[in-house]
């Protein structure tokens, strides 16, 4: 890992480094888009650089990768690592990316640092830099691998098939693939990229969870609308263009947070249209036979803004659902909370929605006698969350 020489280097930088992360990595997206614009079509998320978040979450994994190696040096961070691995390979990243990253990355360092950037300082930031890029190459060249291609070249065609509103502002698309190929294999609980030409002319991907289990030809994504935010555009014009018989390109599934075999009790737990990934388990398990238990809370602003509600209702047999608004018996009135609720023994968890909703029913699991590996989550869009827990 780390040598001694740039581990000590690195820990005595780190504070002014952590601390200028925010301005160093917006110099680095400024600078790299504006001499490489080609890289915003069809490669980063425009929505994402707008509010920030993809700049912040980019910051978080430097910090928490060097901090994980000065820590532990003898181990590898690979729960973040993979975590990331998935991202990239779902937007099709290739391995000379990393070189053009790694030229703007550290013309910001050394612009925002100034003299503080000796050549012995280059020299250990550059060490994690290519310790981090080096352990993603190989862990995306195996992920392609398993996905049947080769540095980024996951993209097909699929037909819509099928189009279902499910509420006022989401709706599933039934997709099949356009050619006879083989289909790559879906565990639940992955995601696919969708890559679509916007108005301007410019490429956007989006990630989007199958809702569905994945044991055929056919693929379900679930699309909420996203009104007057750039990091919606591709959800609204999926929503508002899409119809039966028309393609769409997909990569394929990605991501790391999936449905584990076992004979452990089962928590999912969900709000807003992070119930898809808890409804393609939920599908997966009623397909495959399982016996488990399985204990499915969700919350939502009402029932008739619950996404997928028939199918969780059909396919959860223990269940308690939250509303703003709206709830009638069985269901429960205003936010989700624990109260009353028996947490199976042994159980295993998953979690998606909002990150302050994870964080606050994280607490309440553990609370609850969950133990914190048996606790897994999913964040759509770039993960803030990373190494933070």
């Amino acid at each position: 890992m780390l040598s001694a020489e740039s581990a000590a280097i690195v820990r005595a930088t780190l504070p002014i480094v952590g601390a200028s992360l925010e301005a160093i990595t917006t110099r680095f997206y400024d600078t790299m888009f504006s001499e490489r614009p080609e890289l915003l079509d069809g490669l980063f998320n425009r929505g994402n650089q707008a509010n920030g978040e993809q700049r912040r979450a980019l910051a978080g994994s430097i910090a928490s990768f060097a901090t994980m190696l000065l820590d532990h040096p003898d181990e590898r961070p690979d729960a973040l690592l993979a975590r990331i691995a998935h991202k990239h390979t779902a937007v099709g990243v290739t391995d000379d990316q990393y070189v053009i990253v790694h030229k703007y990355l550290f013309g910001a360092i050394a612009e925002v640092l100034g003299d503080a950037v000796t050549a012995e300082v280059a020299a250990a930031w550059d060490e994690v830099y290519w310790l981090m890029a080096g352990a993603l190459i190989a862990l995306e060249a195996r992920i392609y691998a398993e996905a049947g291609a080769r540095n980024g070249d996951t993209w097909r065609q699929w037909r819509v098939m099928a189009r279902q509103d499910e509420t006022s502002n989401a709706v599933s698309f039934l997709l099949r693939p356009a050619d006879d190929a083989p289909v790559p294999p879906a565990c639940p609980g992955q995601y696919v990229s969708v890559r679509v030409r916007m108005p301007d002319g410019v490429h956007q991907l989006r990630q989007y969870t199958l809702s569905n289990g994945g044991e055929d030809r056919f693929r379900r994504i679930t699309v909420k609308r996203v009104d007057g935010d750039p990091a919606g555009e591709v959800s609204t014009l999926l929503h508002t263009t899409v119809r039966p018989g028309d393609e769409l390109t997909l990569s394929a599934p990605f991501g790391d947070v999936t449905l584990q075999d076992g004979d452990a009790p089962l928590v999912l737990v969900s709000a807003g249209i992070g119930c898809t990934p808890i409804t393609a388990m939920l599908d997966h398990l009623a397909a495959t036979g399982s016996r488990r238990r399985v204990l499915v809370l969700h919350a939502d602003r009402s029932p008739a803004e619950h996404a997928l509600r028939e199918d969780m209702l059909r396919l959860a047999t223990e269940r308690v659902f939250w509303y703003e608004s709206g709830a009638a018996a069985p269901d429960r009135d205003g936010l989700m909370d624990l109260d009353g609720i028996k947490i199976p023994a042994g159980a295993v968890a998953y979690l998606c929605g909002p990150v302050p909703f994870m964080r606050d029913m994280r607490a309440r699991l553990l609370t609850a006698g969950v133990a914190a590996s048996d606790i897994h989550y999913e964040v759509f869009g770039p993960d803030l969350w990373l190494g933070a827990n």
